[in-house]
């Protein structure tokens, strides 16, 4: 039997890594972008150009929504009742999929950002917030969220589709919760490293945790972090390593 995975990355962040290559670079080894949408980060401009570079290099492109908080980039949460977070998710995606109908390019998938993301985990409100509003854009949206999160399962039941995720370069805890980034070792920043994880999380369905313990955990797609520092190495070590092993790297 074949065994496939999808590798993701958040794209079109900011216009500097546009400009500069890196996010191009990037691109090359992953198969699904998660474009910036404009609540922690992203306009029209930086959206039209992700969604123009996924579709020359045949990358999968999905929404990447937020609180809308640009001042701290999306990465604290947030009081705004679901209600408020359901508008703006909604918004977010819609911006977004005009750009990519534009450019002959249809959406595959969505993934909260940052705070969000994990307030999907902790707060089925919230969780029901986001699938409702990505529901009354394009209920065939997949729906990308934290391998084991309950997030997921509110999601299945409102009948959106799934994708568990797992991390190639954070560090996990032994509740299956990524290390926070103000702690030391937080970030798997080797390319060696990154890629090892990520194939014990395809082959083995487990990670290592910071104290030494495995998690078991089954995912349908790795993320890298764009804003990792060396990330295109990661992101190319990652996909060779599990090429190497006979992993089909494909998009959701």
């Amino acid at each position: 039997m074949e065994t496939f995975i999808d590798i993701n990355s958040d794209m079109g962040e900011s216009h500097e890594a546009l400009a500069s290559g890196a996010d191009f670079e990037l691109m090359r080894y992953i198969t699904s972008a998660n474009v910036a949408c404009g609540g922690h980060a992203g306009d029209e401009s930086t959206m039209k150009q992700t969604v123009a570079a996924a579709k020359e290099l045949q990358v999968a492109v999905g929404a990447h929504p937020s609180y809308p908080d640009r001042e701290n980039f999306g990465r604290l949460e947030s009081p705004l009742p679901p209600a408020a977070i359901e508008s703006s998710v909604r918004e977010q995606i819609a911006s977004l999929v005009r750009v990519a109908g534009r450019l002959g390019v249809r959406l595959v998938h969505v993934k909260a950002h940052g705070a969000l993301y994990h307030a999907t985990n902790k707060d089925r409100e919230v969780a029901l917030a986001v699938g409702r509003a990505v529901k009354e854009i394009d209920s065939q949206l997949i729906m990308v969220g934290q391998a084991g999160a309950s997030a997921l399962e509110v999601w299945r039941k409102m009948g959106l589709r799934c994708a568990s995720e797992a991390f190639a370069d954070r560090a996990y805890e032994r509740d299956g919760t990524l290390r926070k980034r103000t702690l030391p070792g937080a970030l798997l920043d080797t390319p060696e490293r990154a890629a090892q994880q990520a194939l014990g999380v395809v082959l083995n369905h487990k990670v290592i945790t910071g104290d030494g313990s495995a998690l078991a955990l089954v995912a349908q797609t790795i993320c890298i972090h764009s804003d990792t520092p060396g990330a295109p190495a990661i992101a190319r070590a990652v996909s060779e390593k599990l090429k190497a092993a006979g992993v089909q790297v494909r998009a959701l």
